[in-house]
């Protein structure tokens, strides 16, 4: 009796969620579609430029390049320890360290990098080093491609690899001849790029597309209450800045929100099996039947051994076992026109086909003119 007020007002609290769910309107569906203008479209002239150097990465334990066929390693040695007073050309032919690697050390430049701050470097093995594992970068120049020098590379490089040998196995896990070097590099030299005192600015889109562009130059000509967004190709949208700070008008649009459009397309790569299908992906009425004849031949020879005493001799009986899989129970399944992107999925997995398959069944699919995208192979 004493759980009687509760289950009443159980009752009234499932009654009162039953009418809510019945009075109220469905909820509005997201606006997951949209996105920030800044995450499809870049300033146009503000990018990263890309940096190159040639090095030397010592200190290893016995794992860089060997001098006797790395040359060009044992120069740079020779030279590094000249510059330093250190003379060798003498004896150049008797140098025999393992503790010296060559490197090519790359890094990007980013926009408005200022000289003195610090940027990160990559290193690569050049040579027939093994591991870069403790190693440390001496000064390195790294060079634009204008040939000119606009940071200077040096440090301890951290490989994140593993690698173990010993004499009847081995274990490696990541690339030990590749490393990183956090803030590694110190800007020598700035690339000038100025937005003040622009007149107009051009946005490029990452995805280059008609609808995309010109939903673009319509969000901002409302934000800004004026026509200043003008889409002149899928790919650019020109922003006539009339006397307004570039910096400050760039900082508004770009939290505005835009829904791209995207073309449909089917990607395939055929080296990994990988499929990637567009949400516009649509396919016409189509029938498909897929199977392969498979055949397997296994010898499981068996050795006849005379019974005891007897005057027989051991030989070896072939036994062979031939099985036919023509996969007979697959059906021909029809695929209706117009579907969506699940309900495409949905159809091709019911066929129980795999992603190798699955690639030659869209490229019949393509070629019987029924798969309304682009299908692009890599």
């Amino acid at each position: 009796m004493a759980d009687k007020p509760f289950v009443k007002a159980k009752i009234a609290f499932l009654a009162l969620a039953a009418l809510l769910a019945v009075a109220l309107p469905p909820a509005a569906p997201a606006a997951a579609q949209s996105v920030r203008l800044k995450d499809i479209a870049d300033v146009e002239g503000v990018r990263d430029n890309q940096l190159v150097g040639y090095g030397l990465v010592v200190g290893l334990a016995g794992t860089g390049d060997r001098l006797r066929t790395a040359i060009f390693t044992r120069q740079s040695l020779v030279g590094m320890l000249e510059r330093l007073g250190v003379n060798t050309r003498d004896n150049e032919a008797k140098l025999d360290t393992r503790n010296v690697a060559a490197v090519m050390v790359t890094a990007n430049l980013p926009a408005f990098a200022r000289p003195g701050s610090r940027i990160d470097i990559a290193v690569s093995a050049l040579g027939d080093a093994t591991n870069l594992m403790g190693g440390t970068l001496l000064v390195t120049p790294l060079l634009g491609a204008d040939g000119e020098v606009y940071a200077v590379a040096q440090g301890a490089v951290a490989t994140g690899a593993i690698s173990a040998r010993g004499a009847a196995a081995s274990v490696q896990r990541g690339v030990p001849t590749s490393a990183r070097i956090s803030n590694g590099a110190i800007v020598e030299r700035e690339i000038p790029y100025a937005l003040a005192g622009r007149s107009t600015v051009r946005l490029s889109l990452r995805n280059p597309d008609l609808t995309t562009a010109r939903r673009m130059a319509a969000a901002v000509n409302r934000a800004s209450g004026a026509p200043v967004a003008t889409a002149t190709d899928p790919r650019t949208v020109v922003l006539a800045l009339a006397g307004r700070d570039p910096v400050a008008f760039l900082a508004e649009i770009e939290q505005l929100r835009v829904e791209p459009d995207q073309t449909a397309r089917v990607v395939i790569e055929e080296a990994s099996g990988t499929i990637v299908m567009g949400a516009q992906v649509r396919v016409s009425t189509v029938a498909i039947a897929q199977g392969n004849l498979t055949i397997r031949v296994t010898e499981t020879p068996q050795v006849s051994q005379p019974a005891p005493l007897g005057n027989g001799e051991t030989v070896v009986v072939p036994r062979t076992n031939i099985e036919v899989e023509d996969q007979a129970e697959r059906r021909m399944g029809v695929l209706r026109g117009g579907v969506s992107l699940q309900e495409l999925v949905r159809g091709l997995n019911a066929l129980g086909v795999g992603p190798r398959d699955l690639i030659s069944i869209l490229q019949a699919i393509k070629a019987a003119g029924a798969l309304q995208s682009e299908l692009e192979l890599r």
